[in-house]
């Protein structure tokens, strides 16, 4: 059984809610990341996503210097996959809920990020395939 932890990109790189909105979009574009993930005192809490940076600063006029990710991300259960689950635990999870990455947690520790990529990697083609299909097909993914 291949694991989460065994096909995940390590050491996830983070950001914290009293950052400005535009240390997060910088460190993004640095990255090359669409999304990261926000804790506070080392706990996860949200996640942002550059569509987000779009539809709720930049659209709104508002300034990134001084906008916080706290002041712009939501604060709900994110969805995660434990880092000794089963790989296939991820394609569910993906699938499910409509998402392209998954915050891998051991307890409650932030240790990397399994994405559509990692998985297109480490699994067979039918999988991957599957998984691409369904979250493409989501509501809100067609455009």
């Amino acid at each position: 059984m291949i694991t989460a932890r065994e096909i995940m990109t390590p050491g996830a790189t983070y950001v914290e809610p009293e950052h400005t909105v535009l240390d997060a979009a910088q460190q993004m574009a640095s990255d090359d990341f669409g999304a990261m993930p926000v804790c506070r005192d080392g706990q996860l809490i949200g996640m942002v996503t550059d569509r987000d940076l779009v539809v709720r600063v930049l659209s709104e006029g508002r300034d990134p210097a001084s906008t916080t990710i706290g002041e712009v991300v939501e604060e709900t259960e994110v969805v995660t996959i434990g880092a000794d689950d089963p790989a296939e635990d991820a394609i569910s999870a993906m699938k499910n809920h409509a998402v392209r990455r998954l915050p891998v947690i051991d307890g409650t520790e932030l240790v990397g990020m399994v994405t559509q990529a990692d998985i297109a990697r480490a699994l067979p083609d039918a999988r991957v395939g599957d998984l691409v299909g369904a979250i493409s097909e989501a509501p809100g993914n067609s455009a």
